[in-house]
């Protein structure tokens, strides 16, 4: 499932190239031209993160996330600043309010990914740290996802952190065979990494599904 990005920037060019990079990564950019149309934008839509110049009239970044961390539905999203070159003394700021990161623009495709894909990685972990699994059989994830047994068992271990070379000892496997179902997984789940086939397996296994 593609992650859904909120872009909340004032200038139209820098609002397309940020679009346009996310679309070519395979996330669905959804984008705010100024900062109250962002605050309805956000509660409506529930992205998985947010990205948000500082400077715009009417209601500045700041102001965005004040109002963001204040909604139950918003409160966590991942929110990064995007910000000019010499705004960087008032970053503190944005950060004692809840900001998880800053940019500086222009932001390079490089960085921008790598923030993204981190601050998505750290709330997949946490919303996985709020579950309260019961990792004693793994009958439910195979019912859930349409697994064979065995692959579900692999996805059990795999949901408690363990690596391909623990499974491959615990089951009594080798360890291109539990490579083999992890990419079963992936496909099952419609997923591509780690973090968000564990995600999905400790809420079924929370009663979540």
């Amino acid at each position: 499932m593609k992650k859904t990005i909120l872009i909340i920037e004032d200038e139209p060019e820098m609002r397309r190239n940020l679009a346009t990079i996310l679309r070519l990564e395979k996330f669905n950019p959804v984008v705010a031209e100024n900062g109250r149309v962002g605050v309805a934008t956000a509660l409506q839509e529930k992205p998985d993160l947010i990205l948000c110049d500082v400077m715009m009239p009417e209601l500045d970044g700041y102001g965005v996330l004040g109002q963001l961390r204040a909604e139950p539905v918003t409160k966590a999203t991942p929110f990064i600043f995007l910000t000019a070159k010499g705004e960087k003394p008032d970053i503190r700021s944005g950060m004692n309010l809840g900001a998880d990161d800053y940019l500086t623009k222009p932001v390079a495709k490089a960085e921008l990914l790598a923030a993204i894909g981190s601050r998505l990685t750290r709330a997949a972990q946490a919303a996985v740290s709020e579950f309260k699994p019961d990792f004693d059989s793994a009958k439910p994830l195979q019912e859930a996802f349409g697994l064979t047994p065995r692959v579900a068992e692999t996805l059990l271990w795999l949901a408690q952190g363990k690596t391909n070379g623990d499974i491959a000892t615990i089951l009594g496997i080798s360890e291109s065979t539990v490579k083999k179902h992890v990419l079963e997984i992936f496909e099952s789940l419609h997923v591509e990494t780690r973090t968000a086939a564990c995600l999905q397996a400790v809420e079924v296994l929370s009663g979540g599904a």
